[in-house]
């Protein structure tokens, strides 16, 4: 039996969901990421907890970005946005005319389809390293609080990872 791409997501996110929920119940996999982290990430943060913080967040949301850049068909994203493009500028036109913005509206959404399968292949190899990173973030401010840029460490790394992605994706042209 095969499964379709969105199955495979399902999985994946499931499993990442499931690790998530082992990590204090299955010591080999909490201390194996505290084996991996501890003496690089740790380090960082050890140093000082807003640079540290900054520059992992950084290089964690650069390694993110090259994989959604070269793992994505990014020709086709940009003739798919610029469908969506003018879509979107053919509803304004439409406002009076409700049976034409519901078909406008269904084609806006199938294009919204197309994209979601091209740009999830990436998450499939990100997502349980993530999730592993979060639940470590987790350990590592729980034992060495901190206030980072006036925020929990978690909030400021999710902060941090935003700002990052935007100056990312469009340093890099990521779709």
């Amino acid at each position: 039996m095969k499964m379709s791409g969105m199955g495979i997501m399902f999985l994946v996110m499931i499993l990442s969901l499931v690790i998530a929920g082992l990590w204090d119940s299955i010591p080999v996999i909490k201390s194996a990421v505290h084996a991996v982290l501890n003496p690089s990430a740790g380090i960082l943060l050890d140093w000082e907890a807003t640079w540290g913080l900054i520059i992992l967040t950084g290089i964690v949301t650069l390694i993110s970005t090259i994989m959604q850049k070269y793992m994505t068909d990014q020709k086709l994203l940009s003739e798919i946005k610029a469908e969506q493009k003018l879509v979107q500028e053919e509803l304004k036109l439409y406002k009076e005319h409700p049976e034409k913005q519901m078909e406008l509206s269904k084609k806006s959404m199938e294009l919204s389809m197309k994209t979601m399968p091209i740009t999830m292949r990436p998450v499939l190899y990100t997502i349980i390293p993530f999730v592993l990173l979060i639940r470590w973030f987790g350990d590592y401010f729980a034992t060495n609080p901190a206030k980072i840029l006036g925020m929990s460490g978690i909030w400021a790394y999710i902060v941090l990872s935003i700002v990052w992605s935007l100056i990312l994706r469009k340093a890099l042209k990521v779709q």
